[in-house]
């Protein structure tokens, strides 16, 4: 690998981390506007987005372009196929945060329906999956990757408690309260399409680091122990 190919790649790097960085940056604030009803800060979500948009297509280039250039192969083919990917999937993940942003918003000037329990949970793990799926990226982790994908079982868990509670406990008994309750419905939604996104940075990882697509083979990952024997999902492990 020519030096000027192998400082192109670091340059193609540190711009990922700067995607990433920006995403959940966008997740943190929009929910600290749904925790503090804050309008204000919702909006400045949506409009930030504008900044990440101008950065994927930048990074979309940049990927084209080193592989028209160079015509890489093997590893550097996987590398610069990989940042496509989490490009996208990160890009996305920043949409869902101006949604959420977007439902703070609509529940502006009206009291919650009722204090946010499961919410925040979810709001927690979804950071916790983008946050691990990119260290695994950082550090070529394959096993961290795979336990991210052992996550995704649990958001499904805290989507589903949450849209029972609010549909059975609330909208079902009193109709009235559904421009309340749609918005909160539609958060769990957003929150847990971040976990989807993040279980697929973490299989974009493992074939990255091993070449293995495990997308569609969970019997691929079955040497990991389970979500439970994990270490907490809200306090990850720290990794350099």
């Amino acid at each position: 690998m020519s030096k000027h190919f192998e400082e192109e790649l670091q340059d193609l790097h540190s711009d990922l981390l700067k995607m990433d960085a920006f995403a959940e940056e966008a997740i943190a604030r929009s929910v600290e506007a749904l925790r503090e009803q804050d309008a204000r800060l919702a909006q400045a979500v949506i409009e930030h987005d504008a900044r990440i948009d101008a950065l994927e297509l930048v990074l979309d280039e940049r990927c084209l372009d080193l592989i028209a250039r160079h015509q890489p192969m093997a590893k550097d083919l996987r590398f610069i196929a990989t940042a496509m990917r989490l490009n996208s999937e990160l890009e996305r993940i920043a949409d869902l945060a101006v949604d959420i942003a977007q439902r703070v918003l609509e529940l502006s000037g009206s009291p919650l329906l009722k204090p946010l329990v499961d919410i925040p949970k979810l709001a927690v793990l979804a950071q916790t999956m983008v946050k691990t799926s990119i260290d695994s990226f950082i550090v070529k982790d394959s096993e961290l990757a795979k336990k991210v994908i052992l996550m995704d079982s649990e958001a499904d868990r805290l989507k589903r408690l949450i849209q029972n509670e609010l549909i059975q406990e609330y909208i079902v008994k009193d109709g009235s309260v559904a421009p309340r309750a749609v918005p909160l419905l539609l958060v769990a939604r957003h929150l847990e399409r971040i976990c989807d996104h993040a279980t697929n940075i973490a299989e974009d990882v493992i074939y990255l680091v091993k070449g293995e697509v495990v997308k569609h083979h969970p019997e691929r990952i079955s040497d990991v122990k389970t979500y439970a024997d994990q270490p907490s999902a809200v306090n990850p492990p720290e990794y350099a």
